[in-house]
């Protein structure tokens, strides 16, 4: 659960919008579960702007083709300090510190023909200059027939370690999927001597069939292409994440990709500075299927500028406590119902008798909908065994139109909404 400078700023954050982003983060969220700050793409490109890529690229590097942060915009690492300074002061406030990557090695630096730190090779011997991402242009692929491929990786990453990196956001990854790279980035983790969490993007179209060969060598992964803040995003990942919920492992997560929610688009890729359009229930609902569905949890949303009804869902404990809890996750129930979709996910808590249950309507307008509490529990004991608790309004009441009745828990369901319980014996 963390930030990530993405929905926001796109190519273009600075030192000081993290450094905002991190202390609100620790004010406000950090007790619910949030506790990561990730800094996206293009942090080493010194001219970066809203709604693009520089082409060509001119990053900031060091002599050997490694990244480094643009000093005009992350001040802290002039000098040669890389992002030593900024992960430390992230730290400082309990919390984790993650940048993000693209594969391969940056064309500047083989046009440069630089060395490859620890050995005698050159970019040039190294690159796939036929290997290129076709929607960023930053870099070329590396050659894993050459054992400078993997030096180079294992420099970078050595690196990043040395600055105190916690996460790293492996870009065009996936679509196509690189097996090479991805071991080759794993292998180099693996030598830093740091922990680090390794998240591969994006997924567009990903196959459950590499879940073995992603298990062995990442902790997340993209499960589509990137998510925006429009009702058909996510109404698309209900599909995806029902696919990959019996997948998920603990440590090992299949990701249904960034919260778009709270202020966002103020520097970013796409779109211009908005609260996200998203409804209220809309939101509710991409919560709650991420949970249910044990998706990693990255909000994009500018902390500090968003809504306090955004900072109220996202402090909502029991998020990061049934993302933690929740076992055997499982859409049981898609059913299409007049202009929309009953849709019901259950799991079953870890550590007590406890279920959790999450009953979503797609429809255009409101409706109330009913689960067997057998579907729910397996147990076709009486319904005055079972107490239910409404989780999406923190837990603390019972909502007068949630009901457990005749072996049923029923409930109204807004338009594009949820309802979500704790089903709990009595």
């Amino acid at each position: 659960m963390g930030w990530n400078s993405w929905d926001s700023y796109g190519t273009t954050v600075t030192e000081d919008e993290v450094l905002a982003n991190a202390r609100f983060l620790h004010d406000h969220l950090l007790d619910a579960g949030w506790d990561t700050i990730v800094v996206d793409i293009a942090w080493f490109d010194p001219f970066a702007h809203a709604h693009g890529y520089n082409d060509p690229l001119r990053p900031s590097m060091d002599a050997w083709g490694r990244l480094l942060p643009a000093p005009n915009r992350f001040p802290s690492s002039a000098g040669g300090k890389g992002f030593a300074p900024l992960a430390d002061a992230v730290h400082a406030l309990s919390l984790k510190f993650g940048v993000h990557v693209m594969r391969g090695i940056p064309r500047a630096a083989v046009e440069q023909d630089l060395p490859v730190f620890g050995t005698e090779f050159t970019a040039r011997q190294i690159a796939n200059t036929g290997d290129t991402c076709v929607w960023n242009h930053d870099n070329y692929g590396l050659d894993h027939e050459h054992p400078g491929a993997q030096a180079f990786y294992d420099g970078f990453v050595a690196q990043l370690a040395s600055w105190g990196v916690d996460f790293i956001k492996a870009d065009d990854m996936l679509s196509p999927y690189h097996d090479a790279e991805i071991e080759a980035y794993a292998r180099a983790i693996e030598r830093c001597g740091r922990p680090i969490v390794l998240s591969l993007s994006p997924g567009t179209h990903l196959s459950t069939r590499h879940v073995e060969h992603l298990r062995q060598n990442a902790q997340m992964w993209r499960i589509s292409d990137d998510l925006w803040d429009r009702w058909d995003d996510v109404h698309a990942q209900f599909a995806r994440l029902a696919r990959w919920a019996p997948f998920q492992r603990s440590g090992r997560w299949a990701d249904a990709d960034m919260l778009p929610l709270g202020r966002i688009g103020i520097r970013a890729e796409r779109g211009e500075p908005r609260d996200s359009r998203l409804t209220d229930d809309e939101q509710q609902t991409l919560l709650t299927l991420w949970v249910m569905g044990r998706s990693p949890l990255m909000v994009g949303g500018d902390l500090p500028s968003s809504d306090p009804r955004t900072i109220e869902l996202l402090a909502n404990p029991w998020l990061a406590r049934v993302l933690a809890d929740a076992r055997d996750s499982a859409e049981i129930i898609r059913e299409p119902q007049d202009d929309g979709e009953f849709i019901v996910w259950t799991a079953r808590s870890a550590q007590t008798p406890s279920h959790y249950v999450a009953l979503f309507w797609t429809g255009a307008d409101a409706v109330t909908r009913a689960v067997p509490l057998s579907a729910i529990t397996g147990d076709p004991s009486p319904s005055n065994r079972w107490s239910v608790r409404e989780l999406s309004a923190g837990g603390n009441s019972a909502h007068e139109d949630a009901q457990l009745t005749s072996g049923e828990v029923r409930a109204d369901i807004p338009s594009h909404g949820v309802r979500w319980f704790a089903v709990t014996p009595a």
